[in-house]
């Protein structure tokens, strides 16, 4: 259940947007398993004016993902990194290196949707 927030500076258009969406929910699916239907994705495009970087304003873009603590492993959560860089990089063109990629992983009993944990859906699996 994962919920992503991916902060752009760049002209926005539908296209573009559904194109990210995209890109986000077919790498968090097939490389960190999560299911489609409760992952939740906040897209916002910002002036490139109003981004800097090293005090240069250039094409660059922030990822933000908090998943359940101690679903996925280092070499999952390495290659969703690596892979979702690597897609940003071919739709955007040149962006600036210190585009970030965060991966927050929250205790299951902080976090939850429909009104239950996480931890309470584990342990109600296992009853």
């Amino acid at each position: 259940m994962p919920y992503i927030n991916v902060k752009l500076n760049t002209k926005e258009s539908d296209d573009l947007r559904e194109k990210i969406v995209d890109i986000v929910l077919e790498n968090t699916t097939s490389i960190l398993n999560k299911k489609k239907e409760v992952t939740s994705v906040l897209l916002e495009l910002f002036s490139s004016k109003s981004w800097s970087i090293g005090g240069v304003n250039s094409p660059t873009f922030y990822l933000d993902i908090k998943i359940t603590k101690g679903t996925n492993t280092k070499e999952q959560k390495a290659k969703y990194i690596e892979k979702t860089y690597e897609d940003f990089k071919e739709l955007l063109g040149e962006i600036n290196p210190a585009s970030y990629i965060v991966i927050d992983e929250v205790d299951g009993d902080s976090w939850g949707f429909e009104g239950r944990t996480q931890e309470y859906r584990y342990i109600k699996s296992k009853l």
